[in-house]
């Protein structure tokens, strides 16, 4: 079997990035175990009510659904179990110190294969107010607009 190369997309939170204004990412590994690898190998995983909590200077990951294996025995996993993330002290530390900042939470962005190996990219995020989510909504449809008037500008002359 050759050995995978890249980054394969299995599930990603795009909510979080509605939600919350970005401030840090980073990528950290998982323990899992083999009936969740396989699962995540199908393609199958929702990151949308998912946390991460710090303690003890261990990270957790906490209410990411991995559906159970659909050919796993009684050795299948539970579907939203918590699961240990792998990242340096030095991650975890810096981490630990701006979660505990009034509004600051660490969400998950993106779950991935990364040559083989399971990653999650979370990130350090601040909670938006509702009129921050209409200002990005705004600011997104105004790029659209003006993406879409540049590229007709385009067509015109080369017509």
């Amino acid at each position: 079997m050759a050995k995978e190369k890249g980054r394969k997309l299995i599930a990603q939170n795009k909510k979080a990035r509605h939600d919350y204004h970005i401030l840090d990412t980073y990528e950290a590994g998982l323990v899992l175990t083999g009936t969740e690898v396989k699962s995540l190998r199908q393609g199958r995983a929702s990151l949308a009510d998912g946390f991460v909590q710090l303690d003890g200077h261990e990270a957790w990951l906490h209410n990411v659904h991995v559906p159970e294996y659909s050919q796993g025995t009684w050795t299948n996993h539970s579907a939203r179990r918590k699961r240990k993330l792998l990242l340096h002290r030095v991650e975890i530390d810096k981490l630990e110190a701006k979660s505990q900042e009034t509004g600051h939470t660490i969400v998950p962005l993106a779950l991935y294969f990364k040559d083989g190996r399971a990653k999650i990219e979370i990130a350090l995020a601040r909670g938006k107010k509702e009129y921050d989510k209409r200002q990005t909504l705004r600011e997104k449809q105004d790029r659209r607009e003006a993406e879409r008037a540049m590229s007709a500008i385009r067509r015109r002359q080369r017509g």
